[in-house]
């Protein structure tokens, strides 16, 4: 099951990433742009992710993979997803904070980001 080490390996490896808090839970801003969150579920810390999401990605990863992805009724709205991570592996983890970050990030930071 990834970890908060591991969301914090994969999100700070991202160009001007940085690592603060929201909520008082870890958070990853990319220039003080908010693209992840962990946030606490059934009482304890860590096993959710939010990450952002746009509307369409966020649709689709909601149908096709909902044991990994869900909203709240407090996220519906919200260009964003909720990850399980005991369900997620740990390379679409990645993938995910990839898109969330770049969602967040400015077009041409993004644009000059090539991915691994």
């Amino acid at each position: 099951m990834p970890t908060l080490d591991t969301v914090r390996r994969f999100a700070l490896a991202l160009p001007e990433a940085a690592e603060s808090t929201s909520y008082g839970t870890p958070a990853f801003k990319v220039r003080g742009k908010l693209f992840a969150r962990l946030r606490e579920q059934g009482g304890a810390q860590g096993d959710v992710l939010v990450v952002k999401a746009d509307f369409g990605d966020q649709e689709a990863l909601l149908k096709l993979q909902p044991e990994v992805y869900f909203l709240t009724p407090h996220y519906i709205g919200y260009p964003c997803v909720l990850v399980r991570l005991a369900q997620i592996e740990e390379e679409e983890l990645r993938q995910r904070l990839v898109a969330a970050w770049r969602y967040c990030a400015p077009k041409r930071l993004a644009a000059s980001f090539a991915q691994p």
